[in-house]
Protein backbone atom coordinates (compact mmCIF):
# COMPACT_ATOMS: atom_id res chain seq x y z
CA UNK A 1 0.00 0.00 0.00
CA UNK A 2 1.87 3.34 -1.00
CA UNK A 3 0.07 5.41 1.55
CA UNK A 4 1.18 3.04 4.17
CA UNK A 5 4.76 3.09 2.85
CA UNK A 6 4.70 7.00 2.42
CA UNK A 7 3.08 7.33 5.88
CA UNK A 8 6.34 5.17 7.37
CA UNK A 9 8.90 6.77 5.24
CA UNK A 10 8.01 10.28 7.25
CA UNK A 11 7.71 8.45 10.52
CA UNK A 12 11.57 7.12 9.60
CA UNK A 13 12.29 11.17 9.71
CA UNK A 14 10.96 11.61 13.28
CA UNK A 15 8.11 13.88 12.27
CA UNK A 16 6.05 15.40 14.56
CA UNK A 17 3.07 15.49 12.40
CA UNK A 18 1.72 13.91 9.17
CA UNK A 19 -0.20 15.81 6.63
CA UNK A 20 -1.83 14.09 3.40
CA UNK A 21 -1.96 16.91 1.20
CA UNK A 22 -4.19 15.55 -1.12
CA UNK A 23 -7.62 15.85 -1.63
CA UNK A 24 -8.06 11.83 -2.42
CA UNK A 25 -5.89 10.80 0.02
CA UNK A 26 -7.25 11.98 2.84
CA UNK A 27 -10.57 10.75 1.33
CA UNK A 28 -9.88 7.07 0.60
CA UNK A 29 -7.03 6.27 2.85
CA UNK A 30 -8.65 8.32 6.48
CA UNK A 31 -9.62 6.06 8.63
CA UNK A 32 -6.10 4.07 7.88
CA UNK A 33 -3.85 6.61 8.32
CA UNK A 34 -6.06 7.91 11.49
CA UNK A 35 -5.95 4.98 13.25
CA UNK A 36 -2.33 3.56 12.84
CA UNK A 37 -0.47 6.94 13.32
CA UNK A 38 1.12 7.39 16.20
CA UNK A 39 2.09 11.32 15.84
CA UNK A 40 -0.58 14.30 14.96
CA UNK A 41 -2.09 13.73 11.49
CA UNK A 42 -4.41 15.58 9.33
CA UNK A 43 -5.67 15.27 6.36
CA UNK A 44 -7.54 18.64 3.80
CA UNK A 45 -11.04 17.71 4.08
CA UNK A 46 -11.87 18.48 7.27
CA UNK A 47 -10.03 21.23 7.71
CA UNK A 48 -11.24 22.97 4.53
CA UNK A 49 -15.13 21.40 4.67
CA UNK A 50 -15.54 23.23 8.17
CA UNK A 51 -14.10 26.71 6.71
CA UNK A 52 -15.69 26.99 3.76
CA UNK A 53 -19.09 26.09 6.10
CA UNK A 54 -17.96 29.24 7.93
CA UNK A 55 -18.22 31.01 5.26
CA UNK A 56 -20.91 30.55 3.15
CA UNK A 57 -23.72 32.75 3.10
CA UNK A 58 -26.53 30.79 1.47
CA UNK A 59 -25.68 27.63 2.72
CA UNK A 60 -24.61 26.80 -1.13
CA UNK A 61 -21.31 24.84 -1.52
CA UNK A 62 -19.79 23.48 -4.76
CA UNK A 63 -17.29 21.11 -4.28
CA UNK A 64 -14.78 20.53 -7.05
CA UNK A 65 -12.19 17.56 -7.06
CA UNK A 66 -10.82 14.60 -8.73
CA UNK A 67 -13.33 11.70 -9.59
CA UNK A 68 -11.93 9.81 -6.97
CA UNK A 69 -12.19 12.31 -4.18
CA UNK A 70 -15.77 13.13 -5.87
CA UNK A 71 -17.25 9.75 -5.56
CA UNK A 72 -15.80 9.25 -1.74
CA UNK A 73 -18.40 12.56 -1.04
CA UNK A 74 -15.87 12.90 1.61
CA UNK A 75 -16.31 16.93 2.06
CA UNK A 76 -20.45 16.66 1.47
CA UNK A 77 -20.12 14.07 4.60
CA UNK A 78 -17.94 16.64 6.31
CA UNK A 79 -19.99 19.43 5.62
CA UNK A 80 -23.06 18.16 6.61
CA UNK A 81 -21.62 17.51 9.72
CA UNK A 82 -20.68 20.64 10.31
CA UNK A 83 -23.91 21.74 9.26
CA UNK A 84 -27.14 19.63 8.40
CA UNK A 85 -28.66 22.84 6.80
CA UNK A 86 -26.05 23.52 3.92
CA UNK A 87 -26.83 22.03 0.21
CA UNK A 88 -23.47 20.34 -1.25
CA UNK A 89 -23.27 19.97 -4.92
CA UNK A 90 -19.81 18.00 -6.05
CA UNK A 91 -18.31 18.42 -9.81
CA UNK A 92 -15.43 16.42 -10.04
CA UNK A 93 -12.88 18.25 -13.15
CA UNK A 94 -10.87 15.37 -14.39
CA UNK A 95 -9.14 17.56 -16.69
CA UNK A 96 -7.57 19.74 -14.29
CA UNK A 97 -4.45 18.05 -13.37
CA UNK A 98 -3.55 17.82 -16.84
CA UNK A 99 -3.65 20.67 -17.27
CA UNK A 100 -1.78 22.05 -14.31
CA UNK A 101 0.74 19.64 -14.72
CA UNK A 102 0.95 20.39 -19.23
CA UNK A 103 1.46 24.00 -18.13
CA UNK A 104 -1.75 25.16 -19.27
CA UNK A 105 -2.72 27.69 -16.36
CA UNK A 106 -3.09 30.92 -17.74
CA UNK A 107 -6.80 32.36 -17.34
CA UNK A 108 -6.09 33.89 -20.77
CA UNK A 109 -6.03 30.55 -22.10
CA UNK A 110 -9.11 29.58 -24.56
CA UNK A 111 -8.11 25.95 -23.93
CA UNK A 112 -8.34 26.56 -20.30
CA UNK A 113 -11.26 29.04 -20.07
CA UNK A 114 -13.40 26.18 -22.41
CA UNK A 115 -12.85 23.08 -19.35
CA UNK A 116 -13.17 25.47 -16.50
CA UNK A 117 -16.83 26.92 -18.56
CA UNK A 118 -17.95 23.23 -18.89
CA UNK A 119 -17.08 21.87 -15.11
CA UNK A 120 -18.65 24.86 -13.53
CA UNK A 121 -21.35 25.28 -15.72
CA UNK A 122 -23.46 22.88 -12.63
CA UNK A 123 -22.01 25.20 -9.84
CA UNK A 124 -23.00 28.66 -11.57
CA UNK A 125 -26.80 26.85 -12.33
CA UNK A 126 -27.07 26.21 -8.42
CA UNK A 127 -26.27 29.43 -7.45
CA UNK A 128 -23.27 28.28 -5.22
CA UNK A 129 -21.45 31.25 -3.05
CA UNK A 130 -18.50 29.27 -2.04
CA UNK A 131 -16.61 26.49 -3.83
CA UNK A 132 -14.13 24.36 -2.29
CA UNK A 133 -10.65 23.67 -4.66
CA UNK A 134 -10.99 19.73 -3.61
CA UNK A 135 -7.15 19.00 -4.87
CA UNK A 136 -4.04 20.56 -4.88
CA UNK A 137 -3.77 21.42 -8.33
CA UNK A 138 -6.59 23.51 -8.62
CA UNK A 139 -5.41 26.58 -7.03
CA UNK A 140 -2.91 27.16 -9.88
CA UNK A 141 -6.07 27.44 -12.08
CA UNK A 142 -7.67 30.25 -9.34
CA UNK A 143 -7.69 32.93 -11.92
CA UNK A 144 -9.85 30.71 -14.21
CA UNK A 145 -12.26 29.39 -11.72
CA UNK A 146 -12.71 32.91 -10.02
CA UNK A 147 -13.49 34.47 -13.83
CA UNK A 148 -16.04 31.43 -14.14
CA UNK A 149 -17.88 31.95 -11.22
CA UNK A 150 -17.80 36.09 -10.84
CA UNK A 151 -16.99 37.89 -7.78
CA UNK A 152 -19.39 36.95 -5.30
CA UNK A 153 -18.27 33.58 -5.25
CA UNK A 154 -15.41 32.47 -2.30
CA UNK A 155 -12.42 30.09 -3.65
CA UNK A 156 -11.30 27.65 -0.60
CA UNK A 157 -8.33 26.58 -0.69
CA UNK A 158 -7.61 23.08 0.87
CA UNK A 159 -3.94 23.54 0.97
CA UNK A 160 -4.32 27.06 2.83
CA UNK A 161 -6.72 25.62 5.48
CA UNK A 162 -5.32 23.11 5.92
CA UNK A 163 -2.02 24.75 6.81
CA UNK A 164 -4.27 26.94 8.95
CA UNK A 165 -5.73 23.88 10.95
CA UNK A 166 -1.74 22.20 11.05
CA UNK A 167 -0.44 25.31 12.86
CA UNK A 168 -3.44 25.38 15.56
CA UNK A 169 -3.10 21.44 16.63
CA UNK A 170 0.77 21.47 16.63
CA UNK A 171 0.16 24.52 19.05
CA UNK A 172 -2.19 22.68 21.31
CA UNK A 173 -0.12 20.30 21.73
CA UNK A 174 2.68 22.16 22.54
CA UNK A 175 4.83 21.44 19.28
CA UNK A 176 4.59 24.23 17.22
CA UNK A 177 7.97 26.24 16.55
CA UNK A 178 9.11 29.24 17.31
CA UNK A 179 12.23 29.54 15.95
CA UNK A 180 11.81 32.42 13.72
CA UNK A 181 15.07 31.47 11.38
CA UNK A 182 14.00 30.17 7.89
CA UNK A 183 13.61 26.63 7.97
CA UNK A 184 14.81 24.45 4.98
CA UNK A 185 12.95 21.85 2.73
CA UNK A 186 13.17 18.96 1.69
CA UNK A 187 11.56 16.76 -1.47
CA UNK A 188 11.50 12.67 -1.59
CA UNK A 189 9.66 11.43 -4.81
CA UNK A 190 8.76 7.57 -5.31
CA UNK A 191 8.74 8.92 -9.50
CA UNK A 192 11.18 10.55 -11.20
CA UNK A 193 12.80 13.83 -10.07
CA UNK A 194 12.37 15.85 -13.10
CA UNK A 195 8.30 15.56 -13.35
CA UNK A 196 7.93 16.48 -9.93
CA UNK A 197 10.23 19.36 -10.01
CA UNK A 198 8.74 21.03 -13.20
CA UNK A 199 5.12 20.93 -11.33
CA UNK A 200 6.38 21.90 -8.00
CA UNK A 201 8.02 24.61 -9.54
CA UNK A 202 4.44 26.51 -10.62
CA UNK A 203 3.20 25.75 -6.98
CA UNK A 204 6.12 27.46 -5.08
CA UNK A 205 7.18 29.24 -7.57
CA UNK A 206 10.73 28.57 -7.59
CA UNK A 207 13.49 26.19 -8.39
CA UNK A 208 13.36 22.92 -6.39
CA UNK A 209 15.72 20.59 -8.50
CA UNK A 210 18.95 20.75 -6.06
CA UNK A 211 16.19 19.41 -3.00
CA UNK A 212 14.61 16.43 -4.59
CA UNK A 213 15.77 13.03 -4.10
CA UNK A 214 13.99 10.16 -5.81
CA UNK A 215 13.81 7.10 -2.76
CA UNK A 216 12.39 3.49 -3.22
CA UNK A 217 9.45 3.64 -1.23
CA UNK A 218 8.99 -0.01 -1.18
CA UNK A 219 12.02 -0.28 1.17
CA UNK A 220 9.75 1.36 3.82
Amino acid sequence: MCIRDSADFLLSHNVKMIIAACGTASSVAKDYLENSLNVLYTGVVSPTAYAAAKITKNGKIGVIGTTATINSHSYKKYLSHFNSEIQVFEQDCPLFVPLVENGFISADDPVVQLVVKRYLAPLKEQNVDTVIMGCTHYPILREAIQNEMGKTVTLVDSGKETAIYAAKLLKENGLLSDNKEEGLCEFYVSDTPVGFSSVADLFLGKDIDSTVTQIDIEQY
